[in-house]
């Protein structure tokens, strides 16, 4: 019977392990390890292919959270319009209207950016979103328009994650 040599995890030298990556082939241990759908891989080698998904250039930063803004407060613009309904007929109108802008905000950004891809252009639309809305919702808020006020909440409260779920391809439910 031959004995096999102790390995350790490249990570951590401490930690023995026969596990290895199945792109570079180094050993690594269980916390280092990601799990994919044919094998293990490190971290590096995971962090390598995300980087190969992210396709945004520098110029879809600025048109992204550009036309998130503008975008935003047009949406933001009409919410408010529903704010002088207000009520109960007006929440039910704020709720249908809010998730519906977030929708035609995505597709609009969608287009915009060309369908590049990466979590940072996500997160600076998101901005944009957040940015294009603080006008119609401080005109509102110095209005003492408290149905105006609570009708923008729900607007950035649903519209803005809509935005990002959409664009980023995130599923909630599967």
């Amino acid at each position: 019977m031959t004995e096999s040599a102790i390995t350790y995890c490249a990570n951590h030298p401490t930690v023995e392990t026969t596990l290895r990556c199945r792109r570079c082939d180094k050993y690594i241990c269980t916390r280092c390890a990601t799990r994919t759908p044919t094998g293990y891989i490190c971290k590096e080698c995971s962090r390598a292919q995300q980087k190969a998904f992210e396709t945004a250039k520098t110029i879809d930063y600025i048109l992204g959270f550009s036309a998130a803004v503008v975008l935003s407060l047009i949406g933001s613009f009409l919410i408010s319009l529903i704010g002088y309904i207000g009520g109960f007929f007006g929440l039910i109108l704020a709720s249908i209207a809010a998730p519906t802008a977030g929708v035609v905000i995505a597709e609009t950004l969608r287009l915009i950016i060309r369908r590049h891809r990466a979590a940072l252009l996500f997160q600076v639309i998101l901005a944009g979103i957040i940015v294009g809305a603080l006008p119609m919702g401080l005109i509102q808020l110095f209005t003492f328009n408290i149905f105006g006020i609570l009708f923008q909440a729900i607007y950035l409260f649903i519209s803005a994650p809509t935005v990002y779920y959409r664009l980023s391809g995130i599923q909630l439910f599967k």
